[in-house]
């Protein structure tokens, strides 16, 4: 039986990070990191972006060298998924049968990618974007393919969706809201880059429901409720992704939609704690309201805070959200979270693509959307931190930096 100080599970950002902060907190047990993929931990964001465009090859994305970790006794467990937890005896399965004890678990497994509930959902080529292998599995044989369909408007489809063009493929985007971006943006990003993209020859179309996937050996296209059929040789399915955390829930954790963690990162079983895209907790920035982040800031800074306690300093987890984008030449930068918001401001000029939406609620500012707008990220994010209350009029005077707003708003 193997046996861990601190066993990791999930080899993402959160877990590769939990592991650096603990070896350079000086912590001197023992730690395996066991990962689902037979990958070196690796960036997610770069693969609907640079690494699916080829413009960054792999190496570039991982975030240490694979000797990196062998040099700071970092056990990788490669290929190996957890099958069933074992609380009581502090343990863990494996799917091919491997027992592993721990003295302190972090779980961070993320989630997979939710798939389409249809006929044909299963077609060769019917895609999702999540590994390094989904994207591998994409860019094999597309040569071939001329028309692309992306069902999902969403970042990781609208992402697609500009480096396909950018291929010269003819790209349809299915969105069955009447926005894209709709639940994570208000409706000037969401109109502005919905008109981007048309601009560039993207077919959006919205409010539009997928039945079937057509296709017998391979997918052909994709049929929509009024029987129209979008031609496809390939189809990409980005609609969210379900927290990979079953065999905790399995074990006793309390958890739905993600396990539940405390202000610590604690899940409800002893010495287990829980971390990035599928740990639910009560985030300051919305509220208090519970929920789960899927960002690399979050899994990132949540495993800064469990190394931590680990070593002994109990620390809460509090940290800015922050989130970007890339499509074609526009750099999308947030900060803050907008659940919850009652007002939005437009500062700048969309027509002339720099420009950002500030969200506010009860008055008071709780995030930024940034397009090629850096200046206004940076400065906007003591807005969000210290709560500011500027007025709409204030915030639309390009005149003054969001800086000089905000000193007077501190003087008046």
């Amino acid at each position: 039986m193997l046996q861990y100080d601190v066993l990791i599970v999930g080899g993402g950002h959160g877990g590769a990070q939990a592991a650096i902060a603990l070896r350079q907190a000086k912590f001197e047990g023992s730690i395996g990191v066991l990962n689902a993929e037979n990958e070196y931990p690796y960036e997610r964001p770069p693969l609907s972006k640079d690494y699916f465009a080829g413009d960054k090859a792999f190496e570039r994305i991982m975030i240490r060298p694979a000797a990196f970790w062998a040099e700071r006794n970092i056990d990788m467990l490669l290929g190996k998924r957890v099958d069933t937890v074992d609380a009581a005896a502090y343990s863990v399965t494996t799917a091919s049968g491997d027992v592993i004890s721990y003295g302190k678990m972090i779980w961070s497994t993320g989630g997979s990618p939710r798939w389409l509930q249809c006929a044909g959902a299963n077609l060769p080529g019917v895609h999702v974007v999540r590994t390094r292998a989904d994207v591998d599995a994409m860019l094999v044989g597309l040569d071939d393919v001329t028309d692309v369909a992306i069902i999902g408007g969403g970042y990781i489809g609208l992402e697609s969706a500009a480096v396909l063009n950018k291929m010269g493929k003819k790209v349809t985007v299915l969105e069955a809201m009447d926005r894209v971006l709709a639940r994570v943006a208000g409706e000037p990003l969401s109109r502005f880059y919905e008109a981007e993209h048309r601009a560039h020859g993207v077919d959006v179309r919205l409010g539009v429901e997928v039945t079937a996937i057509e296709g017998d050996e391979l997918v052909t296209g994709v049929r929509l409720a009024d029987d129209e059929v979008i031609p496809a040789q390939m189809v990409i399915v980005g609609i969210g992704i379900i927290p990979s955390v079953a065999p905790l829930l399995h074990a006793g954790a309390s958890g739905g939609g993600g396990v539940d963690v405390d202000e610590y990162c604690r899940t409800s079983l002893p010495d287990i704690f829980a971390i990035g895209d599928c740990a639910a907790h009560a985030n300051a920035f919305a509220g208090g309201a519970v929920m789960r982040v899927e960002s690399v800031q979050n899994a990132n800074d949540m495993a800064n805070a469990v190394a931590k306690s680990i070593m002994g300093e109990l620390t809460p987890y509090y940290a800015v959200p922050w989130f970007w984008s890339n499509q074609y030449d526009l750099r999308l930068q947030t900060v803050g979270l907008s659940v919850g918001y009652d007002a939005t401001v437009v500062r700048g000029e969309p027509e002339k693509r720099s420009f950002s939406v500030i969200y506010l609620k009860q008055g008071k500012v709780i995030a930024l959307d940034c397009v090629n707008a850096t200046k206004d990220y940076v400065q906007g994010r003591a807005f969000v931190v210290e709560g500011l209350s500027p007025s709409a009029e204030q915030l639309v005077d390009t005149s003054l930096t969001l800086k000089e707003i905000a000193a007077n708003i501190a003087a008046a």
